[in-house]
């Protein structure tokens, strides 16, 4: 067997190994992070259950200043839907899909661009003892073999976490700043 042959062997049972491995990877992914903002949640919620509100801290339509975009529906509540095309972040829409008026907006979250894909999202808050609240924003979705694979690569927690952390540090200067 030449050396050529076992190489091309050895490569040939790595990858069949990397895509074993990548395929015992859940089927789901959760990426989560929390913000104290020193705001009563009344001040926090409305910068989340409306859409146009919840994009003035948006750090994804930070990105792009040429995104465009457009709302469609009720200007908050369940069925407000806003969807987005851009250069930098991709298209898609989101949707309230459902509230508890002051405690929580569940969201469906789908992309066309860069990738297809179809996640949920949640922003949920938790008012504290000393008139802070916690805000916890969550997306979880479903992570095809191609997103497992990609995943031994490229840590979309660290990723997406990041944007997430970008944005609630935005949305603690906005409801802070009311007061």
């Amino acid at each position: 067997m030449s050396n050529l042959s076992i190489a091309l062997l050895c490569a040939g049972l790595a990858l069949l190994l990397l895509l074993g491995y990548a395929s015992t990877r859940p089927d789901e992914f959760r990426v989560e992070r929390r913000a104290r903002i020193a705001a009563p949640a009344d001040r926090v919620w409305p910068l989340i259950a409306e859409l146009r509100a919840f994009n003035r801290w948006n750090p994804y339509e930070r990105k792009d200043p040429l995104l465009k975009s457009q709302y469609d529906g009720a200007a908050s509540g369940v069925g407000s839907r806003y969807a987005w095309q851009s250069d930098k972040v991709g298209s898609g829409s989101l949707e309230i899909t459902g509230q508890q008026p002051g405690r929580a907006v569940q969201l469906r979250l789908d992309f066309v661009q860069p990738f297809e894909a179809h996640n949920r999202a949640e922003f949920a808050l938790q008012p504290m003892a000393d008139g802070a609240t916690e805000v916890r924003w969550t997306m979880n979705g479903p992570a095809n073999f191609t997103a497992k694979l990609m995943g031994l690569f490229i840590d979309m927690d660290k990723m997406v976490g990041r944007d997430f952390e970008d944005g609630l540090q935005n949305l603690r200067q906005l409801a802070e700043a009311k007061a």
